[in-house]
């Protein structure tokens, strides 16, 4: 088994960055364009604890390299279940993820927090944990275990500077739909 982790900080509140957590996958984050689609399963709310829980299917295209693509059957189309619980008194959103695809040769369980380190800062810890289930060949597991942890450090960078094109894109229209409304408003009140 390998484990790759990651830490970052976002320069936006928690409430900033869980309600973008939503748009992660979207048109204004040019750095995802591998996510095919992101369809939600369920949502519900724990009425006593107030944690929002949702199960998703995200379908992605992969590009792998040929060696391990040939290894998984040539195909680039993979999916992932993620199951994500948005707490709202402890402001903290923890989503976790477990590959569907070729889960009989690989297991990928990822696990992502989202928590304020401040009122306008929000830290983000990843970590992942792969384990190759190739039989008894020690050299090919290793081999798809370190390819999978280099995927997963360079995709690191890009999902950074993907989700702050998100944040700083809902900044900005939160902020013109709130001055809209405040001018609607004063009209009104004339």
């Amino acid at each position: 088994m390998k484990v790759f982790s990651n830490e970052e900080s976002f320069d936006y509140s928690w409430e900033e960055v869980s309600t973008a957590n939503w748009r992660k996958y979207c048109p204004w984050n040019d750095k995802s364009t591998h996510v095919i689609a992101v369809d939600t399963l369920s949502r519900s709310v724990d009425t006593t604890t107030g944690i929002l829980r949702t199960e998703r299917l995200i379908t992605c295209k992969q590009s792998a390299p040929k060696w391990l693509a040939s290894l998984m059957g040539g195909t680039d189309i993979s999916q992932v279940f993620e199951t994500s619980y948005v707490d709202p008194e402890s402001k903290k959103v923890t989503m976790v993820s477990q590959n569907l695809t070729f889960a009989n040769i690989i297991n990928v369980r990822e696990t992502v927090v989202y928590q304020p380190l401040s009122a306008a800062r929000t830290q983000f810890k990843q970590e992942a944990q792969i384990t190759a289930l190739c039989g008894g060949w020690q050299k090919v597991k290793t081999a798809v275990e370190d390819a999978t942890v280099t995927r997963f450090r360079e995709n690191a960078v890009k999902g950074k500077e993907g989700f702050e094109s998100v944040l700083e894109m809902s900044r900005r229209v939160f902020s013109e739909e709130k001055s809209r409304q405040n001018q609607s408003t004063e009209k009104m009140a004339l």
